[in-house]
């Protein structure tokens, strides 16, 4: 039996070298049973963020991981599954509207979702501005659902890939998130681990994302497909441009709202591309031939997700949480919207109350930002460019602070990047 230690392991990837499948192995499951020191794994994730990890490395590393826990068996359902998952956005709502949409073609959709942290929303936030809704399923409950219904959002078990929520938390406060590899093995480990046979990711890129460049962007996308080949998922990476908001509405009830508006063939034209094109790579990895689009217009994905949300204790007709306090953000000047700073925009409804610092903090339901103007619109002085919601008049100042300087005017248009930017295969 091999013998390792938690410095030799330090220091053999600080100097560049290759980890081997037991150094790996024997320092994530020593870390999970408390035998590693925080600090030496923190040491460990600095020289990952500088140095990276080999493609076997990084194979390793993944399996690791998803060995740490369970696996959601899914193979009995009478419907393929296939996943999505985005890499956070502002505005992003597209979950709600996807799950039930490719659902209503004929897929199991079991989106294992999280929460918001800093200006990007979570989905498990946005559900629960439902009364009644619940995020917590049982495994059981889980195979239920997406047998009966096709769609199911919650968050993920306890069980599953348990050692990434240790090193989140720690990459979180060691300034090692940005790594492409231990960005990669979070997000494949759990969606590996919860057992679905295919899976699209929804890179974003620009202001308002985590990745900031096409280039970065490309790599985190690339090196995600692979994993998920590797490990027998069919995957996908779409990259899409977050540098304004997507859709009109940023915050946990004002985008169940225009969730619900694409649902029944309305809404944002953003909003409804995206989430139609998203689906079509789901569609077609799982080999099922329906156009999604039909199924917006005709009310069926509509239905899907009513029956999603009773099914999960909530009520789809309840009345959603409304602000107590709302004011517009005026324009100063004639012209045309040159830009919409989706950072800005993301903040602004993060300081309203809509977002958290962090995981244990509260989220205000109703609070967030409207988008009332688009790029590229002519617009007046005095015009409303946004109208701000929250819950008190100290979060309505906050978050007035953060969005004053979010909407560029000028004299001309300029060329946004599209929407949907590159699609990367295995």
């Amino acid at each position: 039996m091999s013998f390792f230690s938690a410095v030799d392991v330090i220091t053999t990837k600080r100097d560049g070298d290759v980890l081997s499948d037991g150094a790996i192995a024997w320092i994530l499951d020593a870390y999970v049973r408390g035998e590693v020191a925080e600090e030496q794994m923190s040491s460990l994730l600095m020289a990952i963020y500088f140095n990276g990890l080999s493609v076997d490395e990084l194979n390793c590393w993944t399996d690791r991981m998803i060995e740490s826990g369970e696996r959601l068996d899914l193979s009995g359902l009478s419907r393929p599954t296939v996943d999505k998952h985005s890499t956070g956005g502002v505005g992003d709502k597209i979950s709600l509207v996807l799950a039930p949409l490719v659902a209503s073609c004929g897929a199991a959709v079991p989106q294992l979702s999280g929460r918001g942290l800093g200006h990007t929303g979570g989905t498990l936030d946005k559900l629960e501005s439902i009364p009644g809704w619940r995020a917590f399923l049982s495994n059981d409950e889980v195979r239920h659902q997406l047998d009966t219904i096709g769609a199911v959002i919650c968050a993920a078990g306890q069980g599953l890939a348990p050692v990434d929520r240790k090193l989140y938390s720690l990459r979180d406060v060691t300034g090692t998130v940005e790594s492409i590899p231990l960005i990669s093995s979070s997000i494949m480990s759990k969606k590996i681990a919860e057992g679905t046979h295919a899976l699209v990711l929804d890179v974003k890129v620009g202001r308002g994302a985590f990745i900031k460049t096409v280039e970065r962007a490309r790599e985190l996308a690339t090196t995600m497909v692979a994993l998920g080949a590797s490990h027998g998922v069919a995957t996908v990476a779409q990259l899409t441009s977050m540098d304004a908001p997507l859709g009109r509405a940023v915050g946990n009830a004002l985008e169940v709202t225009e969730a619900v508006d694409v649902l029944k063939g309305n809404g944002p034209s953003d909003v409804r591309e995206l989430t139609v094109e998203l689906a079509r790579i789901m569609l077609q990895l799982v080999d099922i031939h329906v156009d999604p689009a039909s199924k917006l217009d005709d009310g069926s994905a509509y239905e899907v997700y009513r029956q999603m949300i009773q099914a999960q204790g909530g009520d789809p007709d309840a009345q959603l949480p409304t602000a107590t306090f709302r004011e517009e953000v005026i324009s100063s000047a004639d012209g045309i919207v040159e830009s919409i700073d989706a950072l800005s925009v993301g903040v602004a409804s993060w300081r309203l109350g809509a977002g958290r610092a962090r995981k244990e903090d509260p989220v205000s339901a109703a609070a967030g930002v409207v988008c009332l103007v688009r790029e590229g619109e002519a617009i007046t002085k005095g015009q409303p460019l946004f109208e701000l919601h929250a819950d008190d008049a100290a979060h309505l100042q906050a978050g007035g602070d953060a969005i004053a300087n979010a909407v560029v005017v000028g004299e001309r248009p300029v060329n946004a990047k599209p929407l949907l930017m590159e699609r990367i295969t295995n």
